[in-house]
């Protein structure tokens, strides 16, 4: 059976190795996670000195948990964690955890990568960076994550999630 989502919205750090414990358990045989770090940037041009990640307090909680809520509805889980921090961040600092616990690993696989396509677009995070020129630029978002959370949609969730459950 399902544990309640564990859903944070927080300014201080995470550790992931403690949150991946927490879902452990005699039920659980496989355990995805993903960790996002800030980055400083890729490529030429100016490098991202900082990132501040702004929310609507109450709002984006319970957008998360609906999302969480929809990956248990379509995976067997028997638990999901979704971490986010908000705030002034440096590059090189943990903003998103994302994990899932299933008796199957391919549950717990997929569960994760929906975890954070629909955080992506779906959360209200407000994200402005810091480049090293002084510049202060809000981050738009991009069609790819736009396109990843629109798939699942294709793929529907009845038939779908049977067959998922069971890989």
């Amino acid at each position: 059976m399902a544990e309640s989502p564990r859903i944070l919205v927080q300014a201080a750090d995470f550790n992931p190795g403690a949150e991946l414990a927490r879902l452990a358990g005699a039920e659980v045989g496989g355990i995805a996670s993903f960790t996002g770090i800030v980055r400083a940037g890729q490529g030429a041009g100016p490098r991202v000195s900082a990132l501040t990640l702004e929310h609507y307090p109450g709002m984006t909680e319970a957008a998360l948990s609906k999302i969480a809520a929809r990956a248990q509805a379509r995976w067997a889980l028997t638990g999901c964690t979704i971490i986010h921090r908000i705030g002034r961040l440096l590059p090189g600092e943990n903003i998103v955890f994302v994990a899932a616990a299933s008796a199957h690993r391919g549950a717990a696989l997929r569960a994760v990568e929906f975890l954070i396509d629909y955080l992506k677009t779906s959360a209200p995070f407000w994200k402005a960076e810091e480049l090293e020129t002084g510049e202060r630029r809000w981050v738009a978002a991009r069609a790819a994550d736009d396109a990843a959370a629109a798939a699942w949609n294709a793929r529907g969730v009845g038939g779908a999630a049977a067959r998922e459950n069971k890989e």
